[in-house]
């Protein structure tokens, strides 16, 4: 067993019953996902629409990829017929965008074994950077009043997801997971309380996961803690 795969049973062997992994491979070569793909990992996360579209054929037919990064409108035609889910939408426009692209990409979609309806997570913007994208929980709440979204029939929303602050206060990070937990049980709870497949929280990255477990992640995003520091 390689170094990398040790990391990721570690890994493995600390996540909470219900908690899924997905290996975030940006960056990364595609030797190194290889390696995580032997011992098990299916789940790769990238964030940059052009290495998702040359990293995709060079792996088996049977990997599942996220796209985690900020997408921008102009690269959703270039995700949406790859990828399960889609972890960042910060905008309604973003949300009607992909919306449109699988509409009109829904056979790539089915051709590459997909489901039809491409998953989204909201991004929620809970860290103290105004840096970082995402939607305050008062912008997420108006954002779904209005119901404009609810017209999007070629997605499912799924969740939500937020980044902590870079800090090594644990206390502020594990106080932001609880807003975005809080959060997600209100907006589960007034918009999406009949709708089963409303159900994903995913936060916590390499530093922070194990607090995130705490907070009801149910999808953690574990980059260097399995591949070691990016290959720029």
């Amino acid at each position: 067993m390689t170094e990398l795969q040790k990391q990721i049973s570690d890994i493995r062997s600390r996540l909470r019953n219900g908690v899924r992994l997905v290996a975030v491979s940006k960056f990364h070569p595609i030797t190194k996902l290889r390696e995580a793909y032997a011992c098990g990992q299916r789940c790769f996360g990238e964030s940059r629409a052009q290495e998702l579209q040359e990293k995709v054929p060079q792996m088996p037919a049977d990997t599942e990829w996220h796209f985690i990064g900020h997408l921008q409108q102009n690269k959703v035609k270039m995700v949406v017929p790859v990828v399960t889910m889609i972890h960042s939408v910060d905008s309604l426009h973003l949300l009607m965008e992909i919306d449109k692209q699988a509409s009109r990409l829904k056979d790539l979609r089915l051709n590459a074994g997909l489901p039809e309806k491409v998953k989204v997570l909201l991004q929620l913007h809970v860290a103290q950077e105004a840096t970082k994208f995402g939607f305050t929980p008062e912008e997420l709440t108006q954002m779904l009043e209005d119901g404009t979204w609810r017209t999007c029939k070629n997605l499912e929303i799924a969740g939500l997801m937020c980044m902590a602050t870079n800090t090594e206060d644990t206390e502020e990070i594990h106080r932001e997971f609880l807003i975005a937990k809080e959060c997600f049980d209100n907006i589960q709870a007034k918009f999406f309380s009949n709708d089963p497949n409303f159900c994903e929280c995913s936060w916590g990255m390499t530093e922070d996961y194990d607090i995130a477990m705490q907070c009801g992640s149910t999808i953690v995003r574990i980059g260097s803690g399995i591949f070691g520091e990016r290959e720029y």
